[in-house]
């Protein structure tokens, strides 16, 4: 049955992919995770230069509006990354799933053509005993005979 083997080799296919979309998907929020930590350490800084030096404290406002605002545009970033990431992860399940259902089929096919030619051997093996036990049987009765 090669259609089986055909649809489980597409199945492993669609599953890499799956697997390849959501590591980019991680990576990307792992980068968004790294910005976020960036524009944080660099407010703290900010806060402390303003702190020690008052001509840079009539600055820092405007650095602070859109430092809160890139941030705002990073969550809201990351959110949508993650929420993709548990789409991508259960679309992934699913085609994990599917395919284990493809390959079960298989490995039972090939055990029930297993126990076929199991049978066939077997039975090949009984009727060469019975040719042979007919055939010292009928030279036993011609000695005998």
């Amino acid at each position: 049955m090669n259609s089986l083997k055909t649809v489980i080799r597409l199945h492993k296919l669609q599953l890499d992919e799956k697997r390849r979309v959501l590591a980019e998907l991680q990576t990307l929020a792992d980068r968004l995770k790294s910005e976020i930590e960036r524009l944080k350490e660099e407010i703290a800084h900010e806060q402390q230069t303003a702190r020690e030096d008052f001509s840079v404290s009539f600055t820092y406002s405007n650095f602070a509006q859109a430092a809160l605002e890139r941030g705002r545009r990073l969550g809201e970033s990351l959110a949508q990354v993650e929420a993709q990431i548990a789409v991508a992860t259960d679309e992934m399940a699913e085609a994990f799933q599917e395919l284990k259902r493809f390959e079960l089929a298989e490995e039972e096919r090939l055990k029930r053509e297993r126990e076929k030619q199991k049978r066939k051997e077997s039975l090949m093996l009984d009727e060469t005993a019975l040719v042979g036990f007919r055939r010292r049987q009928q030279e036993d009765e011609a000695a005998n005979g």
